[in-house]
């Protein structure tokens, strides 16, 4: 689990500060504020991890197959402005789930741009159990390696380059001696963070007439929901103690939210090909000739179903085309599903009614700040700027910006106006 993020100089921010991540934190805030920036970073940092290239210090994306994200060039991320010598920062830290020699942790990378115009690491810090590691960039690509708070560096030389941002190369954990087999538990702990993270993405693939299963389950949903109905049949077709867990646990939610009362799996004939049924008001109707809030909502629930424990799900827009007590039932299902399967959920959203729902839950004691954090992301002048919201045990907003949601109680004062106009005409008339 994240436990906390900051950014400097990355995209719209200045400086996020240290950023304190809950098992479920929403992200609110206007268009193109710089929310969404906040996510990328994490994914930034997955898709180098996962990069075959174990050289590469930052993997920018252009991979359409294997990235998530394209993130361009390198004054693309580093904020416009940014005074010489340009660089960018991400740091995180963690705690870990299950058995490790590593219970908690900070990862802290710094970036510059070379002469050649590659995206180099200049300071690596790798932290855990009182012990730092750093990796520290000098003239001519050579680096230095210092193991806590030495003054003299234990190596120096190009072939000290960190790799995949996480890691220190094997002539560093040599070096190091001792103490290098900690640098690669933490690298690992890092790295399984990173992977560990599953992400959707606000645009997502309409849904198939049918589908074909090939008998096995997909490893993981790609971010515009791609196999996620794969994961549907998977859960439904293969007969082990588990089987349609998740199809059963989708069904539930869809039915709390009053989409549908449930989903069935349907072999066409004899074939391979097999149909997904939605079962709503007496009828059975293929997916996709259902509305497309059912089609866009099954990969975020099915997602949270299947990401394993300890994982972190990342959700942009979760909401979209959901009625509102659809949209208010989703916040239910993040505390429901964060609590029984161990996951953290990473949410950007507009939803009024998902952010009432979450005050309510809280008054009601069904979930605490110290579980749910809410931010809200403005831009002022050329700078993101990020507002933690204060939140009381009656789920009471102290802080809460003006007009985001509109204006409520001036809609309804306006209308009574206009009423109480009216009935006074009548009168003279």
């Amino acid at each position: 689990m994240f436990t906390s993020l900051r950014l400097t100089h990355f995209k719209a921010w200045q400086d996020t500060g240290m950023i304190a991540l809950k098992p479920v934190t929403v992200l609110l805030g206007t268009n193109s504020s710089g929310k969404s920036s906040l996510i990328q970073s994490l994914l930034l940092l997955k898709q180098t991890v996962q990069s075959p290239d174990r050289s590469i210090h930052l993997n920018l994306g252009g991979d359409e197959i294997s990235d998530l994200f394209d993130f361009g060039h390198f004054n693309e991320i580093v904020k416009h402005g940014t005074p010489s010598p340009r660089e960018f920062s991400i740091t995180f830290t963690f705690r870990t789930a299950g058995q490790s020699r590593i219970n908690s942790g900070e990862f802290s990378c710094s970036y510059r741009q070379t002469a050649t115009g590659v995206t180099a690491i200049q300071e690596l810090v790798l932290s855990a159990a009182e012990h730092r590691f750093r990796a520290i960039r000098r003239e001519k690509g050579n680096y230095v390696i210092f193991a806590d708070d030495e003054t003299r560096p234990r190596a120096k030389g190009e072939q000290l380059a960190p790799e995949r941002s996480i890691a220190l190369p094997a002539a560093a954990i040599v070096a190091l001696g001792s103490a290098g087999a900690l640098a690669e538990d933490i690298s690992l702990a890092i790295r399984r963070e990173l992977e560990n993270i599953c992400y959707l993405g606000p645009l997502r693939r309409k849904p198939e007439r049918d589908y074909v299963w090939n008998k096995t389950t997909p490893g993981q949903i790609e971010s515009d929901g791609h196999r996620a109905m794969d994961i549907l049949l998977s859960s439904a077709l293969i007969k082990n103690d588990k089987q349609n867990e998740i199809l059963d646990e989708v069904s539930f939610w869809l039915n709390r939210m009053k989409v549908a009362e449930r989903l069935e799996i349907r072999q066409l004939g004899r074939s391979t090909r097999y149909e997904i049924v939605v079962h709503k008001a007496g009828t059975a109707t293929n997916l996709r000739d259902v509305g497309i809030g059912v089609s866009l909502v099954l990969p975020v629930l099915i997602t949270a179903c299947f990401a394993p424990p300890g994982s972190a799900v990342i959700l942009e827009e979760p909401e979209v085309h959901l009625h509102p007590l659809a949209q208010s039932v989703l916040a239910e299902f993040l505390v429901a599903l964060s609590r029984s399967r161990h996951i953290q959920f990473i949410v950007e959203t507009h939803s009024e009614h998902l952010f009432r729902r979450m005050q309510t839950l809280i008054a009601r004691k069904e979930t605490s700040a110290e579980q749910v954090a809410m931010f809200f992301v403005e831009k002022e002048a050329n700078n993101a700027v990020l507002r933690t919201l204060e939140i009381d045990t009656f789920g009471r907003v102290s802080n809460w910006p003006e007009y985001f949601f509109g204006d409520a109680l001036g809609e309804t004062r306006e209308q009574a106006r206009l009423l109480h106009a009216h009935h006074q005409e009548q009168h003279r008339k």
